[in-house]
């Protein structure tokens, strides 16, 4: 196998990836993920009577603010200037879930993989977070990156 783990170096310590000599390209992650719910808890957040506001739209601005965060969290991530974040959600009533995508861009020397799964990850979290009180058995599944573009590695698409 030609592939390696490249947050290690020849000893085997963790250290954070030299992309110094990597040019700059546009870079483009789209990640998604899942949380499902009650029907009553999906039919609380559609109904905008939240006890604590409107959760989608706190959950978008959650999943933004983490985005530009990601190397507070992932200890060996490059902190990036990110050029773009979206984040969509979309509700499922058949599955009692909603859906979240988050696309991220940077012009620059590495990925955003991350800060879109980071994006997809808190997005879902603050939902659960701003309806806990009424469903404390919300699941959160599914979340991964589903596309990239850009870099030496090129476009992949899941």
């Amino acid at each position: 196998m030609t592939e390696h783990l490249t947050h290690f170096d020849a000893a085997g310590q963790a250290h954070m990836v030299d992309v110094g000599a990597k040019a700059d390209t546009h870079r483009i992650a789209v990640a998604s993920g899942s949380i499902r719910m009650k029907a009553e808890t999906l039919a609380l957040i559609l109904s905008g009577s939240a006890k604590k506001g409107d959760v989608l739209g706190i959950a978008r601005i959650a999943a933004i603010m983490a985005s530009k965060r990601t190397a507070d969290l992932v200890p060996l991530c490059h902190p990036l200037a990110l050029t773009r974040v979206a984040v969509d959600f979309t509700t499922d009533e058949a599955d009692n879930a909603i859906h979240c995508r988050a696309q991220v861009e940077t012009y620059g020397k590495t990925g955003v993989e991350m800060e879109a799964l980071t994006a997809v990850q808190v997005g879902l979290l603050t939902v659960y977070d701003m309806c806990k009180a009424v469903d404390r058995g919300m699941v959160m599944t599914d979340i991964r990156v589903t596309e990239k573009a850009g870099g030496k590695s090129g476009d992949w698409k899941a």
